[in-house]
C-alpha cells in the first residue's frame, strides 16, 4: 500500500528530493489526513448544520494536497540552477562574476518555492482548524495529529529560506523573504498549536 519510491530517493545521496520536497511531502499528509476526517463527517445527521462547509473544505484541501506534490516537483527543479550554480568555475574575475550572477539569480526561485510551500501549509493548518472544531469527534485526534504534521512542513519548509537568504546579495529582497517567512511561522504554528492543545485537553 505505501509506495516508497519517494522515501527511497529521499534517503538517497541524490541531492533531490532534499528538505524542501520532504516539507511539502508531509504536507500533503497533512492534507490527506485532514480530509480524512472530513470523509468520516460528511454525510452524518449529527454534523448536518456544517455539511456544505465541509464539502468545501474537502474541496479546498485536495487542491492544497495537489499543489503541495506539485511543489516537490518544482523544488527539485529550483534546486537544479543553484547547484549549478556552485559548480561553475571561479578562477578569473569574469568566472567569478559570471558564476555570481547564476547564483543570485537561482536562489530567487529556491526562496520562492519553499514560500509557496510554506503558505500552503499553513492552508492546510487553517483547515485542520475547522475539522478540529467541526469534524466527527471520532476522528478528533486525526484533526490533531494532522495539523502537527502541517507545522512540521511549514518549519521544515522555512529552513530552506533561511539557508537560501543568507546567501543573497539584494538585502531589500532577502528582508522581503524573511519577513513573508517570519509572518507564515507566526500565524501557522500558533494555529497549529492551539489545535493541538485543544485536541488533547478534550481527548484528556
Amino acid at each position: 500500500m505505501v509506495d516508497t519510491e519517494f522515501i527511497e530517493a529521499l534517503a538517497s545521496k541524490a541531492p533531490t528530493p532534499g528538505g524542501g520536497g520532504a516539507s511539502a511531502y508531509v504536507g500533503a499528509l497533512a492534507s490527506a489526513l485532514a480530509s480524512m476526517v472530513g470523509n468520516l463527517t460528511v454525510g452524518k445527521k449529527k454534523y448536518a448544520d456544517v455539511e456544505e462547509r465541509m464539502q468545501a473544505e474537502l474541496v479546498e484541501l485536495a487542491d492544497t494536497r495537489e499543489h503541495l506534490l506539485a511543489l516537490i516537483d518544482e523544488d527539485a527543479r529550483a534546486f537544479e540552477p543553484l547547484a549549478a550554480a556552485y559548480g561553475m568555475p571561479k578562477g578569473s574575475d569574469e568566472e567569478r562574476a559570471a558564476q555570481s550572477a547564476a547564483l543570485q539569480a537561482a536562489l530567487v526561485d529556491a526562496c520562492e518555492v519553499p514560500l509557496e510551500i510554506m503558505a500552503t501549509s499553513v492552508q492546510v493548518i487553517e483547515s485542520c482548524v475547522f475539522m478540529a472544531r467541526h469534524g466527527s469527534v471520532l476522528a478528533l485526534s486525526d484533526a490533531g495529529a494532522a495539523a502537527v504534521l502541517a507545522k512540521a512542513a511549514l518549519q521544515a519548509a522555512s529552513l530552506n529560506v533561511v539557508i537560501n537568504i543568507g546567501s543573497m546579495d539584494d538585502a531589500e529582497r532577502a528582508e522581503r523573504y524573511r519577513n513573508q517567512m517570519e509572518d507564515l511561522l507566526a500565524a501557522g504554528c500558533a494555529m497549529a498549536d492551539e489545535v493541538y492543545a485543544d485536541v488533547v485537553k478534550r481527548l484528556s
